[in-house]
């Protein structure tokens, strides 16, 4: 091959070259989206109230939070100071559960609840109020069940039980467990 047959060669590749470069300079730039993270909230809810009845049309709880934020990614639940109170049957007083946030399961019967944790219960003239302090319960609204691995203490009118790990039904007849480092005080009339 002779120079001019070459300079064909550089001739063409410097024209597909510059073509290159000048479509890529007036190209106009497509529009950058914000990238929706994996676990993004699809809606949310300030000043949040929920009420629930039972298959006989009676109420079975009701949940209020400051704010509530729902994850469609896990179908979690995020709540800001929630207020849930549980109704019993038989006229006996509903149970009150309050915490500074929580996270419901996407199944709705899984709680986890942080922070400082409270579950009560009015007395009435056949029963003891009834309240327990804590952090990190998990309940298992179903089954009124609830545990923790934190400290917890049982206020039964004059009485007190604290220790480190809980476990508890909260329905009738109430059970609770203590796991290790148990101490009361009771008095006895």
């Amino acid at each position: 091959m002779t120079f001019s047959q070459y300079k064909i060669y550089f001739v063409l590749a410097f024209l597909m070259l510059s073509s290159w470069f000048l479509a890529d300079l007036f190209e106009p730039k497509a529009v950058i989206k914000a990238k929706v993270t994996d676990h993004s909230p699809d809606y949310f809810s300030n000043g949040y109230y929920k009420k629930e009845m039972d298959v006989a049309g009676l109420l079975k709880n009701e949940l209020l939070a400051d704010k509530m934020i729902h994850y469609s990614d896990d179908g979690t639940i995020h709540l800001d100071n929630p207020v849930m109170t549980l109704y019993n049957p038989d006229d006996i007083p509903p149970w009150v559960i309050k915490s500074e946030r929580a996270i419901v399961e996407a199944d709705k019967d899984n709680m986890q609840l942080m922070g400082k944790v409270s579950v009560s219960r009015a007395g009435t003239k056949s029963m003891r109020p009834f309240l327990l302090n804590t952090s990190e319960l998990k309940v298992k609204l179903s089954t009124s069940y609830a545990q923790t691995n934190k400290w917890a203490e049982v206020i039964d009118a004059q009485n007190r039980t604290q220790g480190v790990g809980m476990k508890m039904t909260f329905k009738e007849p109430v059970k609770i467990k203590f796991l290790s480092k148990v101490k009361g005080r009771y008095v006895f009339n």
